[in-house]
């Protein structure tokens, strides 16, 4: 999957990716995915803090990218997230790296960055290749 297939698969979809505020902000095959939220009163908790689920979601979609970038379909296997500080601000970015690449299975992690650029989450997680 090349760069313009992300960047449409995030502007065209007009399910989880755009109800969202997913934005793709940098990318390298294979290497490295960025992706951006902007966070709206939607987007935030009971406290004011950019909703758990949707810092989960940021950080899966990122790695789940990468993982696809390999030219094969892939799925989340299992998935782990350690919450270090409350997002607030105007958006939040995840940034998504391939630690081990198997014949099945892929082992990625995502750091997620509150807009100040402070890490707030780390995210690991296993993909599988259905293909």
């Amino acid at each position: 999957m090349d760069q313009i297939d992300l960047l449409n698969q995030l502007e065209n979809d007009n399910g989880f990716y755009k109800h969202n505020n997913y934005k793709l902000v940098d990318y390298k095959d294979e290497e490295f995915v960025e992706l951006k939220a902007e966070l709206n009163e939607n987007s935030m908790n009971p406290y004011g803090f950019a909703h758990g689920g949707l810092i989960f979601g940021l950080g899966d979609t990122a790695m789940g990218m990468l993982a696809r970038t390999t030219g094969r379909p892939a799925v989340t296997l299992s998935a782990n997230i350690s919450y270090l500080r409350p997002i607030t601000g105007k958006y939040m970015t995840a940034k998504a790296s391939i630690l081990k690449k198997g014949k099945n299975t892929t082992y990625l992690r995502a750091d997620i960055y509150n807009d100040d650029n402070k890490l707030a989450a780390v995210m690991d997680s296993n993909y599988f290749y259905v293909e």
